[in-house]
């Protein structure tokens, strides 16, 4: 009997092509409402890199810069080793489809994404961040939303109370995070769980406006044998904004692990327009 492969491993799947490129397709499973959910677009960004095999340790840091929405279907992702150094490297990778707006191009770059990978070493460490409380996950509903995008249905979330019953006074949530399915964390996972947190304008103004993603990131404070001690046990996350002008506004993310962990932590800057 043939293994079921996880929705998120069909989602970032990639077959190598020449020169340091991979071919791959945007996946409905993880839509969101105009374009896939950009999580998951990091995270096929991320596993290009990793896929390389002159690539150094673990993820250190990875942004992502969106520069235009990426379409239903055949994508490339092009990546490039910058400069290797004793215990980093600097890596670049490019999402390409064809039929993009780039006049004379047959290609458009719809996301810019650069990485830096780094061997970790055993030296003090101290965490000042605390995670938040919240009652434990098997006594909290999973949120649903039937009308919600499809990427919401790859998660299991859960709140104490539900971010959108009544408008909130500022954008603080806290929530448990889980692949659904579950599935077993690694890099390119956790890159897309940073990106779950739902817009903080949607909970502050307690309705949907027209937002966009223009540059999100992603700092791994977790090697890989700290994921694999997490295994598929649920995250905690919390998120909040800084501020709201001028037609941008920033959000930042925790992602909290087994052991009061801290995992990882994100900022993006979303566009909006009233």
């Amino acid at each position: 009997m043939a293994e079921t492969i996880h929705p998120f491993d069909e989602a970032i799947r990639l077959e190598p092509l020449a020169d340091g490129a991979f071919a791959g397709r945007s996946s409905p499973a993880y839509w969101n409402m105009v374009g896939p959910y950009g999580g998951i677009t990091a995270a096929q960004m991320l596993h290009a890199m990793l896929s390389r095999p002159e690539r150094l340790g673990d993820p250190v840091s990875l942004t992502v810069n969106f520069a235009g929405p990426v379409a239903e279907g055949p994508l490339r992702i092009r990546t490039q080793l910058m400069r290797s150094n004793r215990s980093t490297q600097h890596w670049t990778a490019t999402l390409l489809q064809e039929g993009g707006e780039q006049e004379g191009n047959p290609e458009s770059v719809a996301a810019i994404a650069m990485a830096v990978f780094g061997t970790r070493r055993p030296v003090w460490s101290h965490t000042e961040a605390r995670p938040p409380t919240i009652a434990p996950f098997e006594t909290l509903p999973r949120l649903s939303r039937p009308e919600a995008p499809a990427f919401t249905r790859r998660y299991d979330l859960r709140f104490e109370r539900s971010p959108f019953e009544s408008l909130s006074t500022d954008s603080r949530s806290a929530c448990w995070v889980a692949d659904h399915p579950p599935r077993p964390l690694d890099f390119p996972a956790l890159a897309s769980a940073c990106d779950v947190f739902f817009p903080r304008i949607f909970l502050r103004r307690g309705k949907l406006v027209p937002i966009g993603t223009v540059s999100l990131n992603i700092y791994f404070h977790a090697d890989g044998a700290a994921l694999a001690d997490q295994g598929a046990s649920p995250m905690l996350g919390a998120a909040l904004c800084h501020v709201y002008q001028s037609g941008y506004f920033d959000q930042h993310g925790e992602l909290w692990g087994r052991g009061d962990r801290l995992l990882a932590t994100t900022h993006q800057i979303v566009w909006y327009r009233e």
